[in-house]
Parts: structure tokens; C-alpha cells; sequence
């Protein structure tokens, strides 16, 4: 008896180093009001109060060999590279992050602020405007850096599991009337109502954080336009709601949402305040669900990739611009938001750099052999999602899209030669010349290949 407890307490040692190190903080980025908001170009009027805070939220993770990785999720539309390229590079400098070791995830609440560019062609600020929009972003910049940092200082050892759900809200919103495709619901269209879930405990047991995701628009409440009323308040929408729930329900956890591919999807039914409520409220009911089943532990080491590759636009010549400048100056249907574009290219061509290809962020992150995250920059459709599955069956993925950079939308290569706002009209709002050359969908995945092989995943 006497050679037991050595034995017990070498092999209890062993167990224990191999769990993780796990940290977690939060902070408000509420913006002022009254403040612009982003992501319907019907709104004409500023913020007129707030509804529900915003969050910026992360988790820091260490493995037994030191390789640490901070995922920050934000209640925000998304983040322009102005603003996490500057994250990117303090996290570098003050946490000896590598590039790789960063994810920034947005909720793409469409009831949130203007973030620095995004969506720049939407608006035409003031002089006043555009400084409060600079400070913000600022702000945001400082906030993010530090949420990083306090999540760092948290490190406590952790278990970690993973397990899926489904909510069924999520529809397909290219509808097809007669020759064109056009917003509505399409029953027939592709989804994926997977909901992954993260689930961080500390040894004891105690929830400590839950990182969820889903794919489809956090665009229940919104402009008036596409079926929707004017909302002039801030609000995260039913992302916001199902983070704010399950901190109800677990008080002391923090909830963190990602958006997954899901450019292409909408929530339905939409249109009022109630039905975010009611879309989030469910969305976390499943999460608890999950929460109490049966989840596959998550295990050490701690891998991670990055790319920026470029994607192609479709040929273009300084004669599509000034077309384009034409069209938009008609006086029977004007279009500012046209002309804004036109201006926009005509410039870079009197500059001699017309815009031909645009940076495009991949990322990996795997957990052992047990959860492996694709982190794709832009509105990324569900087909890539949906791809990725076909592509790695044996794997346990979550594809996220909105993460480091929205640019633009992604499409596939079935929605660019389909049309529609996905393929074409949308690149009009983020100021690129768009649709992207028919390679777009096969240059994508062969870069998340590429990452993937990095960190082991499909060997």
C-alpha cells in the first residue's frame, strides 16, 4: 500500500496536465447616441437610444505546451481590416500573439454602429459624422486589445466540450421571380440549422463560458425596405438575445455568439422586436439543451493556421464605371449609392490601380482531434459551409464567416452565376467593383485545404 498514493497522485498529475488553461473577460461597446447604424441603407436618421447593450466578448485558451489562442466575438456588423489589422498587430506586440493565434467574430447585427469603412458606400457623413466614427472605431480598437489582455490575466484550468444542436428559424432568402432572384424565403433552398457549441468548465464543473454559432442573418429587426420597420434603437438582434439569456440562466458565464456562413439566410418570421426575442430564446433553449447532453471532451494541443490569399473581380474597364456613373444620375431613378461606387473606381483608375482582386483572411483552429474551427472572412453564403462537410465528413467543424475582415459578400459559384444581391448588387455597398471571377469558390476552398493540412486536419 505503501507505493499507492505516489502512483495515484503521478497518474491524478497527468490527467490534470493534460486539460486546458482557459480565460474569459467582457466589455461594453455600446456606442453613444445618437450614433449611425449599419447594415440597412433605407435608415435616414441616427440612433435614437438603446435597446440592449453590445458586448465584446473573449476566450483565451493555453495548452500544456504553451500555445495560446484568444477568440473575440463582437455584437457588431463587422469589422473592417482598418480596425482589426491594428488588433492584429498590438495583440502581436503586447501578447506575443502570432497572426494565426487571433480570431475577431462578429454577431453582423444589422442594429448595431457604423465600424470605421464597413459598408463605407451606405453613407455620406459629415465632417462631424465621420470624426465620431473614427473615435468609435478607435475606441473599439482599444477595447478589443484589452478584453484580450484581461482574458489572458484569467487563465484557470479548464475542461472543454463540444457537442451540436439544431434550430429550425434559419430559411434560405433567395427567392427566384421570373428571371431575377430576389429576397423572400425559398423552402426549397439550402440551409444548415447545425448549431456547434463550445462548453468551458472550470475542473469542478462550473460553467465558466459557452461559445455557440449559427448560420443565418442577425436581421430580424431592422430597415424598413425589405419587410421590415424602421428600428432606431441599439440592439443585437436574436444573437444578442440568446447571449443575454443564457447569462441569465447562468449567471457568472459568459455566452459568446459567432455568426457561421449564413450571407444567404434569413430568419423567419422577422420584422418586429418580438420575434429576435422569441428567435434568440429558442436559439439558447437548444444551446442549454446541449449544454446537458452527453459532449465530446475537448483535448489538447492547441493548432493554428492563417492564409490571406486574393480573390479575382470579373473583368472590368474604366467604360463599366463611367456607364455606371451615367445610370446612376438618371433623372427619373436616381441612385446614390451607384454614384458613390462610380466615383469610387473612376478614382482608382485616375490613380492608376484600377481594383482587380481583393485580400481574403482564412483561418484554422483545432482543438486536438476533437473540434476544428474554419474562420472565413466576408458574408461567406452556406454553401461553403454545407462544402466543407461534404469535403471533411470526419471532422467536427465549425465553419464561421464574418471573422477578421468583411470586405464583401462570398458567393459560390452556383449564387455568381445565379445573380442576385449575394453576387452583384451587394458589392455596391462595401465599394468594390464586383461580382468576383468565377474562381471564387474553388480559390476558397482550396485555401481552407491548405490550412487545414497545417494544422492536421483530413490527414
Amino acid at each position: 500500500m505503501k507505493h499507492c498514493l505516489p502512483i495515484l497522485l503521478l497518474s491524478c498529475c497527468t490527467a490534470f496536465a493534460a486539460d486546458f488553461q482557459a480565460g474569459v473577460a467582457k466589455v461594453k461597446i455600446t456606442p453613444p447616441t445618437p450614433f449611425w447604424m449599419s447594415g440597412y441603407s433605407s435608415r435616414t436618421n441616427q440612433s435614437m437610444g438603446v435597446f440592449q447593450d453590445l458586448w465584446a466578448r473573449a476566450l483565451a485558451l493555453s495548452d500544456p505546451q504553451g500555445h495560446r489562442v484568444v477568440i473575440v466575438t463582437c455584437d457588431l456588423i463587422g469589422l473592417h481590416h482598418c480596425v482589426s489589422d491594428d488588433v492584429f498587430a498590438r495583440a502581436k506586440k503586447q501578447f506575443k500573439l502570432n497572426r494565426s493565434d487571433v480570431l475577431l467574430c462578429c454577431s453582423h447585427s444589422h442594429s448595431g454602429p457604423v465600424v470605421g469603412l464597413n459598408l463605407n458606400v451606405m453613407f455620406d457623413f459629415s465632417a462631424e459624422d465621420k470624426q465620431r466614427v473614427l473615435e468609435y472605431s478607435a475606441r473599439l480598437t482599444d477595447n478589443l486589445v484589452n478584453v484580450m489582455g484581461d482574458a489572458l490575466n484569467d487563465l484557470a484550468p479548464a475542461k472543454l466540450a463540444t457537442g451540436h444542436g439544431s434550430a429550425g428559424f434559419a430559411a434560405n432568402r433567395r427567392q427566384r421571380v421570373g428571371d431575377k432572384v430576389t429576397f423572400g424565403v425559398n423552402p426549397a433552398g439550402p440551409v444548415d440549422h447545425d448549431v456547434p457549441v463550445l462548453k468551458v468548465t472550470s475542473p469542478d464543473g462550473k460553467l465558466r463560458t459557452i461559445l455557440f454559432g449559427y448560420a443565418c442573418h442577425n436581421t430580424t429587426i431592422g430597415g424598413k425596405g425589405d419587410r421590415l420597420p424602421d428600428f432606431y434603437k441599439i440592439h443585437g438582434d436574436y444573437a444578442g438575445q440568446a447571449e443575454a439569456e443564457l447569462e441569465r440562466l447562468h449567471p457568472g458565464a459568459t455566452a459568446m455568439f459567432t455568426i457561421l456562413c449564413g450571407a444567404d439566410q434569413n430568419p423567419e418570421p422577422r420584422g418586429s422586436l418580438d420575434f429576435a426575442v422569441e428567435h434568440g430564446k429558442a436559439l439558447a433553449i437548444e444551446v442549454e439543451r446541449v449544454l446537458g447532453a452527453d459532449l465530446r471532451p475537448v483535448h489538447p494541443p492547441i493548432r493554428t493556421a492563417f492564409q490571406s490569399i486574393q480573390l479575382d473581380f470579373a473583368a472590368h474597364t474604366r467604360q463599366t464605371f463611367e456607364e455606371e456613373l451615367k445610370k446612376a444620375g438618371d433623372a427619373k431613378k436616381p441612385n446614390k449609392f451607384l454614384r458613390r461606387r462610380a466615383e469610387m473606381m473612376l478614382a482608382a483608375y485616375d490613380q492608376n490601380h484600377p481594383i482587380r482582386q481583393t485580400p481574403y483572411p482564412v483561418q484554422a483552429i483545432r482543438l486536438g482531434n476533437d473540434l476544428t474551427m474554419i474562420a472565413l472572412g466576408g458574408e461567406v453564403v452556406v454553401d461553403y459551409q454545407l462544402r466543407c462537410k461534404r469535403e471533411f465528413p470526419n471532422a467536427n467543424l465549425m465553419t464561421i464567416g464574418y471573422a477578421n475582415d468583411v470586405m464583401c459578400y462570398i458567393p459560390s459559384l452556383r449564387i455568381l452565376k445565379e445573380g442576385g444581391y449575394e453576387a452583384d448588387f451587394s458589392m455596391v455597398y462595401y465599394g468594390q467593383p464586383g461580382p468576383f471571377a468565377e474562381n471564387v469558390e474553388e480559390t476558397v476552398i482550396k485555401a481552407i485545404h491548405q490550412v487545414l493540412e497545417k494544422v492536421g486536419e483530413g490527414k
